[in-house]
Formats: structure tokens, C-alpha cells, sequence
């Protein structure tokens, strides 16, 4: 399998990082959760997921009238593969963009995100999910992960089985210690030159354990605005 090289853009620790952040080096405890960010998590899941239902419904429309003018296209709207967050698996749950042919059906079976890979390849993709990714639209299924207490709202990308692994053998420590997010200090960063810098994480890291819990608040909330700005700019890919 040739791995789209958007699939994983994160690099190895600079040794600038392994200086400058060297006591996150050293945690080995499980990082405890931070009560208002948790509070927050789960209240801003449970309003977005209401208010997602009816676009949700309407995503569920197009789809079954697309795979009924287009055969090929023809396919269930939400999959999952395993992903890790916080360092434990979990099913990340997406909307699908893809043609079922495109999809390795023995992978999807087990989980795996590599039945996904031809996601990256345009031409594999469905009219209504091209119009999904531009906008981001496949990620509403996780606010039901930040429900469950799988996933934060801010947080580490979290990462396909294969690829956590992957982070963690090049040096990489964050995603071990702290949930997964919908938006990330890096993830933000996305179109930039510096996305898959893994500086952002460790800095969030770094303030996830420093600052107060109402100041951690508004950075999560900061993060959650500039988000929404490259949500609403459509360049989704």
C-alpha cells in the first residue's frame, strides 16, 4: 500500500522539544483530567450533537438519493476504523466519502484505517462526500467520542492504530498522555507549512499541566474559534 502523504504529516521530537519540554519526558502517572475542560467537553457534545441532527438526517437524504441515481456510490453513511487516544483504542467513528469499491472490505472488518486509504484520492470519492470533506462535515460523528469520554474537543489528533504506533516509536509522547481532540494547537495549523510540526502538542501539553482550569478554558475556546474559521473557509481535503 502506497500511504497518501497527508495521512500522517507528524514528525519526530526536535531535540529543541526534547529540551525545552523535557518534564513531559518524564511523566510516566496517567495525567489526571481537568474538571471544567472535561464539564465543557461533554455539555458542548451534547448541544452539537442535537443541533447536527437534523443536517445530519439531511446528509443521510443525499446520500440514499446519490446511491440510488449512482449505484456505485450506493453505501452505508458512517464507518469506523480503530484509532488510539490518551493511549487506549477506541472506534473512531466518520462519515463516509468514499465508493464502497475503494474501501479494502477485509481491512474494514477488523477496524483498520488502512481500508480507508484511497480517501486522499479524489476520484474515489462520492458528490456528496466531497461536498463533506470540504467543510469538515465527516468529523460530526466524534462529538458522540467526546460524549462517551473517548475524545476531547481540544486536544492531540487522535491517531489510526498504525499511526499512534507509529508517533510513538519516533519519540513522540503527547497522544500517551492526553485525550484526542476534534482541534489541536497543530491541527489548526492545517494549509500551513508547520502542520505536523509536533511542537503545538507539546506546548498545549505543557499548558494543559501549567495553567488553571479557567485558563485553560479559554485557550480551548480560542482554539475552538480559529477551528471554526478554517471550517467555514471550505478547503477542506
Amino acid at each position: 500500500m502506497i500511504e497518501p502523504k497527508e495521512a500522517f504529516p507528524y514528525r519526530p521530537p526536535s531535540a529543541e522539544i526534547r529540551e525545552k519540554y523535557s518534564h513531559i519526558f518524564k511523566i510516566n502517572e496517567p495525567i489526571s483530567e481537568r474538571w471544567l475542560k472535561l464539564l465543557f467537553d461533554k455539555v458542548i457534545a451534547l448541544a452539537f450533537l442535537f443541533s447536527m441532527a437534523p443536517i445530519l438526517l439531511l446528509l443521510k437524504i443525499f446520500y440514499t438519493i446519490e446511491g440510488l441515481l449512482i449505484p456505485e456510490n450506493k453505501g452505508p453513511m458512517l464507518f469506523y476504523y480503530h484509532a488510539v487516544s490518551k493511549g487506549k483504542i477506541f472506534r473512531k467513528y466518520k462519515i463516509r466519502l468514499i465508493k464502497m469499491r475503494f474501501i479494502d472490505q477485509e481491512l474494514a472488518k477488523e477496524g483498520k484505517w488502512e481500508a480507508y486509504s484511497s480517501e486522499w484520492n479524489k476520484d474515489s470519492r462520492t458528490y456528496i462526500g466531497s461536498f463533506v470533506k470540504s467543510f469538515y462535515l465527516d468529523e460530526i460523528p466524534q462529538f458522540w467520542s467526546v460524549l462517551k469520554g473517548d475524545m476531547s474537543i481540544i486536544g492531540p489528533r487522535p491517531l489510526a492504530v498504525v499511526h499512534y504506533e507509529r508517533d510513538l516509536n519516533q519519540g513522540n509522547v503527547t497522544r500517551k498522555h492526553l485525550k484526542g481532540g476534534l482541534l489541536g494547537l497543530g491541527h489548526i495549523r492545517k494549509g500551513k507549512e508547520d502542520f505536523g510540526d509536533p511542537k503545538y502538542e507539546y506546548i498545549y501539553l505543557d499548558k494543559y499541566l501549567k495553567l488553571s482550569e479557567f485558563d485553560l478554558l479559554k485557550l480551548d475556546v480560542s482554539i475552538i474559534f480559529k477551528g471554526i474559521k478554517l471550517i467555514l473557509k471550505g478547503e477542506g481535503y
